[in-house]
């Protein structure tokens, strides 16, 4: 794997991202992931939390290199199922998945703020469990890859193949942006990537065991998330001014 890009380098990057955005429109997905790993090297990583998007990356990754950085945001409090697909991750592909884990241990949550916080406050929860560790780890790097697509949510509706990610202070890319799931589950089927077995059990959109549900028939394929709840997005993808703090 190649050496990440230095500071200054960063910052050209940055003026031409919208450049770069324009012209990202018209390439697929193993495009804008060879683009990532050849500018970035091992200053850009994956983020997953291995649904059906994040294996289709996870697929491409491997066919255009062996070696990449892969990242999971492990709250502690995942369902079985994407523990054990984690497993098999890093046996099919041969690469460790670096987990990054909440500052707050379940037990201290609990102790700390109280039982059951993702009911009282979800968006409390996933600012302690996901959104502090994701920016933790993301000032280690210089460039993140997700698997959102902009048919799932109302704040993922804008999302550019390559963009800048004025929340976290970083290039942000988004292979599968222009994808519907038709797609993500077609290339699953043709090249045998393993998923989720909650997908089968109709999970469409997976997260932790507290706030996701099985989706009934006629629902929104992210209603099962945070059920009864407007929220609709963790907070990891959502738009925000920059803050002084980056890490």
């Amino acid at each position: 794997m190649k050496e990440g890009v230095s500071k200054k380098e960063a910052v050209n990057i940055r003026e031409d991202i919208p450049a770069l955005r324009m012209a990202a429109e018209t390439w697929r997905p193993a495009q804008v992931l060879h683009w990532a790993f050849q500018t970035f090297g091992d200053t850009v990583a994956i983020s997953s939390a291995f649904g059906a998007e994040g294996m289709v990356v996870i697929d491409i990754a491997s066919r255009l290199q062996e070696s990449f950085r892969l990242f999971t945001l492990d709250t502690e409090f995942l369902f079985p199922e994407t523990y054990s697909l984690m497993d098999r991750v890093e046996q099919k592909y041969g690469i460790a998945i670096e987990r990054v884990f909440p500052l707050l241990p379940p037990e201290e949550q609990e102790r700390s703020l109280g039982p059951a916080l993702w009911q009282r406050d979800p968006d409390q929860c996933c600012n302690i469990r996901k959104v502090e560790p994701l920016r933790r780890k993301l000032g280690e790097l210089q460039a993140w890859v997700t698997s959102i697509r902009r048919d799932q949510t109302a704040a993922r509706a804008t999302a550019g193949k390559i963009e800048w990610d004025e929340k976290f202070g970083l290039v942000k890319v988004n292979p599968l942006a222009d994808w519907s799931s038709k797609q993500v589950w077609q290339y699953i089927r043709e090249h045998e990537v393993p998923y989720n077995a909650l997908h089968d059990l109709s999970y469409p959109s997976i997260g932790c065991t507290h706030c996701t549900r099985a989706v009934r028939p006629g629902e929104n394929p992210r209603a099962g998330r945070w059920a009864g709840y407007s929220k609709t997005e963790c907070g990891l993808h959502v738009i925000e001014p920059a803050t002084e703090a980056q890490g």
